[in-house]
């Protein structure tokens, strides 16, 4: 089982190319450090997870999204739509950055990213100092994990802590628009 962390661990672990499981909105999320190939590879094997299908990005701030994100090739109205619903559980799918790397936004040339108001969330995104992968915590094709317990053991066998909290006891997963249509992704 994968050891219980603290916050400064789980932040440390980040760094050094470590994947973790945190609580997130609705569900339990896997995280790591979106910069390290190696890193995400490591989470999207334990997931089962195609690399093409790309992944979230969550954050407690815009600054913290903006490596990855390009918000200037938004309108303003577009960009002023997606800034209403932070921090909050909504997900976005903004056109990606030049510097995005493909092991994050998958084959899509847009990258879907969120500003958190979960604590847990917001407080590992600054003690990293930036966003984080945020994927439920489920192998392809299972249910997410909504509880601590939930998690199953072969994930818990593939990552290297786990960060102490509950998720905020929201329904169902984030919703996730296109930016720049409005269209609902998943609803």
């Amino acid at each position: 089982m994968a050891p219980s962390l603290t916050l400064a661990q789980a932040a440390a672990l980040l760094t050094k190319g470590g994947v973790i499981a945190y609580p997130t909105e609705a569900v339990w999320g896997l995280g790591c450090d979106p910069g390290d190939e190696v890193a995400v590879m490591r989470l999207l094997a334990a997931k089962r997870r195609e690399v093409g299908k790309g992944v979230i990005l969550i954050a407690s701030s815009v600054a913290q999204l903006a490596p990855y994100a390009d918000f200037t090739a938004l309108s303003p109205t577009q960009h002023a739509d997606v800034l209403a619903t932070w921090p909050g559980p909504h997900t976005w799918v903004i056109p990606a950055a030049a510097a995005a790397p493909r092991w994050i936004i998958g084959d899509h040339n847009g990258i879907a990213v969120r500003v958190s108001a979960h604590p847990v969330v917001i407080a590992l995104c600054n003690a990293f100092d930036g966003a984080i992968v945020s994927t439920s915590a489920n192998t392809a094709h299972a249910a997410p994990a909504r509880s601590v317990d939930e998690l199953a053991p072969d994930l818990l066998a593939a990552i290297d802590g786990i960060l102490a909290g509950s998720t905020t006891g929201q329904d169902r997963p984030s919703q996730i628009r296109d930016a720049r249509s409005g269209r609902i992704l998943r609803a």
